[in-house]
């Protein structure tokens, strides 16, 4: 488990991730394992797929994933609150895209090792998914709160691995690995500020909590590991309401992509 790469949540950020990946595959960089954690849950699995993943993953991010993952209009979303009474949007549409690009049943298939990370609900602590179905153990990770319906494996319950392990880097040196690039979707290149509104303040005590943990991490790394946090090349914090905004994807791509590929051609990696 040489070089690993790790790759963070993030909802729609998520296509950031699109553009370091194009930029380590030009490098000549390829992992010797996947971590992924909610929409670096569903990046990863690819990654792991092997193949041409970057074009694969290109090509899903500008069509389905987002439009598809979380359709619906206003009232669309209104009626499937109120039937269910705790997510907005069914994790259905999201299994089907899932179940079309993925072409093994299992983890244990993949021919690059991958694990991901969900927030059990009953055990209040983090699950790794290392074997088992691929498509239920990634959607697992991608149930967000709210949005997305607890996915319900083995007895359990669980919601987005954000919730307990976003930028999972300590999994990656716990399991033996001395290289290790990190792909997220930003939020920890921007600082934060104090709440200004009610619905900012559950926001940013999440995004502390969240930093803190990857912040520790990386401040604890042993002296043999080398790790690369790649840039997004984004100037701006973009508001997680816009959760559904299609109209950056490409530029995201294509920002981190530039901005990734000048650090690795200045960084001896």
């Amino acid at each position: 488990m040489e070089t690993a790469f790790v790759l963070g949540g993030g909802g729609v950020l998520g296509a950031h991730e699109v553009g370091m990946l194009r930029a380590l595959e030009e490098a000549g960089i390829r992992p010797d394992l996947v971590l992924g954690t909610s929409i670096g849950a569903l990046n990863g699995a690819l990654v792991a797929c092997g193949g041409d993943a970057v074009k694969q993953l290109t090509s899903l991010w500008l069509s389905d994933v987002v439009r598809t993952a979380f359709a619906g209009n206003f009232l669309t979303r209104l009626s499937t609150l109120a039937r269910t009474g705790t997510h907005l949007h069914p994790i259905g549409p999201l299994r089907s895209v899932l179940t079309s690009v993925v072409p093994f049943q299992t983890i244990e298939e993949l021919p690059v090792p991958f694990q991901c990370v969900a927030a059990s609900v009953e055990r209040a602590r983090a699950h790794w998914f290392t074997s088992g179905p691929l498509v239920d153990s990634v959607l697992a990770s991608c149930a967000v709160p709210g949005l997305l319906p607890p996915v319900r494996l083995d007895g359990q319950h669980f919601f987005d691995g954000g919730l307990v392990h976003s930028i999972p880097v300590g999994r990656a040196v716990q399991l033996g690995a001395r290289r290790i690039f990190v792909l997220h979707v930003g939020r920890v290149e921007h600082p934060l500020r104090a709440p200004r509104r009610p619905w900012e303040v559950g926001l940013v005590a999440f995004e502390i909590a969240r930093r803190h943990r990857f912040g520790e991490e990386m401040e604890s790394l042993p002296d043999d590991v080398e790790v690369h946090v790649l840039p997004t090349g984004s100037t701006a914090p973009t508001s997680p309401f816009r959760y559904r905004d299609l109209s950056r994807i490409s530029a995201w791509i294509d920002q981190a992509y530039t901005a990734s590929s000048r650090y690795l051609r200045t960084s001896a990696v």
